[in-house]
């Protein structure tokens, strides 16, 4: 069994809304094979309490006004250090970059088959969240 095109859908539209948002690493995979309750699994990183609630409020709308659909379930909110919305067809997960280091959930899925994700969510796969403050010139030196 694979993702429905439903779920490919939800998957896209919260892709590129988190890429939007400016969270990093997007991967989504597709878990259908391995898991009953859902179809497929979105990770993404931001490197801040605030950014994460950003991120995920973004996916809510941009899911509610393009595809009609609530999350049937988000978790996570006080803390905003991990927030999953449960939409039954895909599951979102929006990690503070040190949580996502920590419990490392591409780990546990490397097995199954990435989804396509648009442009710009695969482009924030080759760059990480730098401290506010430091960037590195040409030069590799630090301003």
């Amino acid at each position: 069994m694979t993702a429905t095109e439903r779920s490919v859908e939800l998957v896209t539209v919260a892709a590129q809304a988190a890429a939007d948002r400016l969270g990093h690493d997007i991967i989504a995979y597709d878990v259908s094979d391995v898991l009953s309750i859902t179809d497929a699994f979105l990770l993404a990183s931001a490197p801040n309490d605030r950014q994460v609630k950003s991120i995920v409020d973004e996916i809510e709308e941009q899911i509610q006004k393009q595809l009609g659909v609530k999350p049937v379930r988000r978790e996570g909110d006080r803390d905003a250090r991990w927030i999953l919305l449960d939409y039954v067809d895909i599951v979102v997960h929006v990690q503070h970059t040190e949580e996502r280091v920590f419990y490392a959930l591409e780990r546990l899925w490397k097995d199954c088959p990435e989804l396509p994700l648009p442009e710009d969510a695969v482009k924030t796969r080759t760059k990480a969240a730098e401290p506010a403050g430091i960037a590195g010139d040409a030069d590799g030196e630090l301003s």
